[in-house]
């Protein structure tokens, strides 16, 4: 495994329940860098994101944090540098929403004080300043989601309390706004320039290559395509994938592809 990659993942299989949900998935992820996971339900993008988390036993190949197995890293220093929004989080206590942020810094042994600054930043990030104080319990969908991604940039916020930083993203965005989806996606982007490698699923192709430096196209746990979003998201690839017949532009101000429907 190199050390100038954050995330190694190398033939990588899983299997839960008798079914293989993975099967033979390599991918690299650098510091600064942004891989969006792509395809149709039940592909195995969340599967491989909880793999990386630690949460499923790998049935072959092996996974590498900063040049290191991840078997290797115990629990709370692992926390140190991976933080993971899986798609819905279960949270039924009555915290307020600076609480519920304040958890992310639990693995860490940076003082009140510096913690207290790193959720005002973070809930700024986010766009739910206006918001600590109020009872999680009581938020809206997207109001929560906003928090919980505030919960876990705290959680890996500083560079010097890690070093090596990973951030995994399941559908971050599924619950919000246009206008929100373009100020996460925007704040992820500015995450990865601070030294950030970062994992996101998503299912808006479109923003996916938007937002990205490399894809990883996945269908019934196998890769389908793997490159830039240019190589990935291409007619011939988005029939393999979804099983439509689709038409791929050139977006006028970025450059990136947009799918259109045929």
């Amino acid at each position: 495994m190199t050390s100038a990659n954050t995330l190694t993942v190398e033939a990588l299989s899983v299997t839960l329940g008798g079914r293989t949900c993975l099967h033979d998935v390599s991918v690299d992820i650098r510091a600064g860098e942004v891989l969006a996971v792509i395809g149709p339900n039940g592909a195995g993008k969340s599967s491989l994101i909880h793999t990386v988390i630690g949460d499923h036993r790998l049935s072959a190949g092996q996974i590498g944090l900063a040049g290191r197995p991840l078997a290797d890293y115990a629990d709370r220093e692992r926390a140190c540098h991976i933080a993971l929004l899986p798609q819905a989080s279960a949270l039924t206590f009555p915290f307020r929403v600076r609480d519920v942020v304040l958890l992310g810094r639990g693995p860490h042994a940076s003082g009140a004080r510096i913690d207290a600054r790193i959720v005002e930043a973070a809930c700024a990030a986010t766009d739910v300043t206006h918001l600590m104080d109020r009872v999680y319990t009581q938020l809206s969908g997207g109001e929560k989601q906003r928090a919980q991604l505030a919960r876990v940039l705290a959680q890996i916020w500083r560079a010097e309390d890690a070093g090596a930083r990973l951030l995994l993203l399941d559908e971050p965005v599924a619950a919000l706004d246009l206008g929100h989806q373009q100020q996460i996606m925007t704040r992820v982007r500015a995450f990865a320039r601070d030294g950030v490698a970062v994992m996101i699923v998503l299912h808006d192709i479109t923003l996916a290559a938007r937002h990205a430096d490399q894809m990883l196209a996945l269908r019934d746990g196998a890769v389908i395509a793997q490159g830039t979003p240019a190589e990935v998201v291409t007619p011939a690839h988005l029939q393999q994938l979804f099983d439509i017949q689709a038409r791929v532009i050139a977006h006028p101000a970025s450059g990136t592809p947009v799918v259109l429907h045929a």
